[in-house]
């Protein structure tokens, strides 16, 4: 590491100087940038805690060796303030730490784990024209043991790989693997930014998680928390006395959360949070980061009418293109509920150099229509139709995240207005919806599960649910779902590129829609048409435009008996007939079960003339 580049906050590989490093013949170095301190000790296991004096140099880090110091071992800084204070410190740039509730750093020695993921790594990339469904999780409490104990990184090597590969994910993304003091937390206010949490194991158990992932093709993501960090005493917080992480300003110091904001205008900082990320990319393998919080940076206090935080845009944007210059086609996603403009454009095209966003607008959007009573969606109906507005203006993932089974709100099954049988029937017709919508997937764990208990950290999952046929038969659905949309290329290729999506007409006026929707997905050859009815009534001869000479066969129904529906579906394939339908030269005429999605497999061939000679009132349906 070059020091004029911490100090100005272009470093990425800061974490190779500060802590603690084993030397080659034994013992360790210690390194921490401390510049307010008064004077700085080393405290550890092998000097039973008595201060071991560090030198200074000019700006303001501190150093010193200890022999006798072993990788296992417990150490910390004790700082002298200079208000007469004197505090215990965990090493900011600590490599692992003491089991919750204790907060030392530990000692960690050179690594002997090889990662044997060379052709993953080689294929690995940004995925614009492949698919991406991504099980967002809490390592904690997706499954426990019997006695309640955490399973470990090694011990969910066993578990997890397979069951994403069963149910159709292609990435996995943890919440926070940091260290972290409180498990109410989920991680996402931090004391070690470069600890791999002790709760489940060392960081090579972490990396042997990664392999294994990896050699079952499954990409890595990993929550990262630039926005804010823990108070706590023994962390950053007034780490040498003074705000040294933090804003200087008392109105900007805290978060909205009660946690620090980091000053993004000071350059060791920025090395700081740039070498954290760079981290857990290179040392750990990881695939992508997702950015938590973005609006809490781009926005002062994440407060739109406070202004833009000029200072914390340009630190995403030297940050966001400094990875991709060390790591290529690694996965930036932000977190962001912000009208913030180009947040996933290149950074020299003015963007903020991200790959993909949360589409928290369809979220709200959908999630809000589905709790409406039946009578009252005809009011909001726009709010299904409203993405596609604005959809080709980023680069979205479509998230059902942690955050919308928590606090109150209900899981999404729970969310969803109607009786236990319609909550059901809707939530097959939402996530039909979601897989054939444009945009990456992901979901928090349970809801392939159709959880009804909101999530708590301190339990695993509901996995008892499966013995019931309602659960289970959904579980299923939503494997076929992954499966349609993995094999599906008019689902994944070019679903950036508006010519290949287009509303379809339904022949019902606006008055009488209260919650049908088609819609048609072109590309990689192949065209599929999708069908939503969120209404409680069937429709029987629901006329759809198309174009003439199209063949339409239902691929997937969720009112399948297999998923538990009543087994209204379209059996037979569907023949265009030439009556025009709102613009359409011909149409169809399909039947759709109340609260249901259908998907269609669109293909071309001649009709023959007694069939143009057909009408409407000839015939119900028309089909081959």
């Amino acid at each position: 590491m070059v020091l004029d580049e911490f100090y100005t906050g272009i470093s990425f590989d800061a974490h190779a100087f500060f802590g603690a490093h084993e030397k080659e013949k034994g013992g360790f170095v210690f390194r921490v940038f401390a510049p307010g301190a008064e004077r700085v000790e080393l405290i550890g296991d092998w000097n039973s805690w008595n201060g071991a004096p560090m030198e200074r140099d000019t700006g303001g880090i501190w150093s010193t060796e200890a022999a006798e110091a072993k990788a296992g071992q417990l150490y910390k800084f004790r700082i002298y303030q200079k208000d007469g204070r004197v505090l215990d410190k965990a090493d900011p740039y600590a490599f692992a730490a003491e089991l919750r509730p204790l907060t030392a750093s530990r000692l960690v020695g050179k690594s002997s784990f090889r990662f044997s993921d060379e052709e993953w790594m080689r294929k690995r990339g940004l995925r614009y024209d492949l698919p991406m469904n991504i099980y967002e999780m809490h390592l904690g409490s997706w499954r426990r043991k019997p006695e309640g104990d955490f399973f470990s990184y090694r011990e969910l090597a066993e578990l997890l790989p397979g069951y994403l590969k069963e149910n159709g994910f292609t990435h996995v993304e943890f919440l926070p693997v940091m260290e972290h003091p409180l498990d109410a937390s989920w991680g996402y206010q931090l004391s070690g930014y470069f600890s791999a949490t002790s709760r489940y194991g060392d960081p090579d158990d972490l990396k042997y998680l990664v392999n294994e992932l990896h050699k079952e093709e499954i990409g890595v993501i990993l929550d990262f928390v630039p926005a804010h960090f823990v108070g706590n005493d023994y962390a950053l917080a007034r780490f040498d006395g003074t705000r040294l992480y933090e804003y200087p300003e008392k109105d900007v110091e805290f978060s909205e959360w009660g946690s620090c904001n980091f000053n993004f205008y000071r350059g060791e900082v920025r090395s700081f949070l740039q070498s954290a990320a760079a981290y857990w990319l290179g040392v750990f393998h990881a695939d992508g980061l997702r950015v938590d919080a973005v609006p809490n940076i781009l926005y002062w206090q994440g407060q739109q009418e406070r202004g833009v935080n000029i200072g914390a845009v340009d630190f995403l944007k030297k940050m966001n293109s400094g990875l991709k210059r060390l790591f290529g086609e690694v996965l930036l996603i932000a977190e962001d509920s912000s009208n913030f403009p180009k947040v996933t454009a290149p950074v020299e095209y003015g963007g903020l150099g991200f790959d993909y966003k949360w589409d928290m607008g369809w979220m709200h959007d959908t999630l809000d229509f589905l709790s409406q009573p039946f009578e009252a969606r005809k009011e909001q109906y726009h709010k299904i139709t409203f993405s596609m507005d604005y959809f080709y203006r980023e680069l979205y993932v479509l998230a059902l995240s942690h955050d919308e089974t928590v606090h109150g709100k209900k899981t999404i099954l729970d969310k969803l207005y109607g009786s236990y049988e319609e909550k059901f029937a809707q939530c097959r017709a939402l996530y039909t919806y979601m897989f054939t919508h444009p945009g990456k997937k992901l979901n928090f764990m349970g809801n392939e599960l159709a959880h009804f208990r909101e999530w708590d950290e301190n339990r695993e999952l509901d996995w008892e649910l499966l013995r019931y046929p309602a659960h289970d038969s959904f579980r299923c659905f939503f494997q076929e779902l992954g499966k349609l949309y993995r094999e599906s290329p008019a689902l994944y290729e070019k679903e950036y590129d508006s010519a290949c999506f287009r509303w379809l007409p339904t022949g019902l006026s606006e008055a009488e829609n209260a919650g049908v929707y088609a819609y048609r997905r072109t590309a990689g050859g192949q065209t599929l048409a999708v069908v939503l009815n969120f209404t409680p009534e069937n429709l029987e001869g629901l006329l759809l435009g198309c174009d003439d000479h199209s063949i339409f066969r239902e691929v997937l129904n969720s009112d399948d008996s297999r998923w538990g529906g009543g087994g209204i579906v379209n059996s037979v394939p569907l023949a265009a007939f030439p009556i025009p339908c709102c613009g359409s030269s011909a149409s169809i005429r399909i039947q759709l079960a109340a609260f249901s999605a259908a998907v269609f497999l669109v293909e071309r061939t001649p009709i023959s003339e007694k069939c143009r000679a057909w009408t409407v009132s000839e015939r119900k349906y028309m089909t081959i």
